[in-house]
């Protein structure tokens, strides 16, 4: 039954793989796509996802706790790491990214299958919750020489973030409990209902397989860190705040799926390695396929 509800997410990906190898539509159609979800599309999912969203549920409150919890112990971890064997930031922002960035795409779309609206809806608040934080520490390990720049680099990445703004906004009308009038938000559904299937073939139109055949020793350990250690790192989390059911799932999942395509992005604009990054995404993306079954038919058996 996992394997049934998880293939066609894996299958878009490939298709948009097939897609832009083939050159259909148009080589200029995937650039324009991404732009169009990651600033207009998957944003209105956002909001519409958090705008009902139990905000003031303890379970809400103790998988943000998690979520931060494991993000940060997963950072320290590689840091710690980095003492011991030192690494150029443009090396180490691609490596931290690799295990504590997640694609949203994927794990939203996964959530959804497995949980249906109501792990939507509380996925979005770990989204709102993990986001920024994930984002504040990609641009910190990848900008680290920049001194008195980092201040102004962060507040910059923040504030032009369109998924950081779109959590914000939903989550305040989610605890200010007025809801999204004069019919918007059935407009904000229609853009939503697009966002996943698009975003999961830009996935697989942006994955690089020539990347992979470079560091395959680093790419295969970051990897490792991210699709298995993140989720036992999860697993211990969820035990420790007193998560269950669909919370302690959310965990899992976002701990389980590769990292961010996005990451690629922001370490070329920040001058970080993006051979390095290009491969762990689209090393992790093909592993995931394997990965993710195994975390989650372990985790239910558990």
């Amino acid at each position: 039954m996992l394997f049934y509800t998880i293939w066609p997410l894996f299958g878009l990906i490939c298709l948009g793989f097939v897609f832009t190898k083939t050159g259909f539509p148009d080589p200029a159609f995937w650039p324009a796509a991404e732009r169009a979800n990651y600033f207009v599309l998957f944003p209105a999912l956002l909001v519409t996802s958090l705008v009902e969203a139990p905000v003031r549920d303890p379970a809400i409150l103790r998988l943000g706790g998690a979520a931060l919890v494991t993000i940060c112990v997963a950072a320290a971890g590689m840091t710690l790491a980095r003492l011991i064997r030192p690494v150029p930031a443009a090396r180490f922002g691609p490596a931290l990214q690799g295990v504590i960035r997640f694609n949203t795409y994927l794990g939203l779309a996964i959530t959804g299958s497995l949980t249906g609206d109501e792990g939507l809806t509380r996925a979005a608040v770990y989204l709102a919750i993990a986001v920024p934080f994930v984002n504040v520490l990609s641009i910190i390990a990848l900008t680290e020489a920049r001194g008195t720049r980092m201040p102004a680099i962060l507040l910059r990445a923040v504030l032009t973030n369109p998924l950081i703004l779109a959590c914000t906004f939903g989550f305040a009308l989610a605890l200010a409990g007025v809801g999204l009038p004069f019919g918007t938000d059935r407009f904000l559904e229609l853009m939503a209902q697009a966002s996943l299937p698009l975003g999961l073939l830009c996935v697989g139109a942006a994955l690089q397989p020539a990347a992979v055949r470079q560091d395959i020793a680093a790419l295969a350990g970051n990897g490792a860190l991210r699709l298995l250690g993140m989720p036992v790192l999860a697993v211990l989390g969820g035990h420790i705040f007193g998560l269950e059911g669909t919370e302690a799932l959310i965990l899992v999942i976002f701990a389980a799926i590769p990292t961010a395509p996005t990451a690629y992005v922001l370490t070329r604009q920040l001058g970080g390695d993006g051979t390095f990054m290009a491969g762990l995404v689209t090393a992790q993306t093909f592993a995931a396929v394997l990965t993710i079954p195994l975390v989650l038919l372990v985790y239910g058996s558990w």
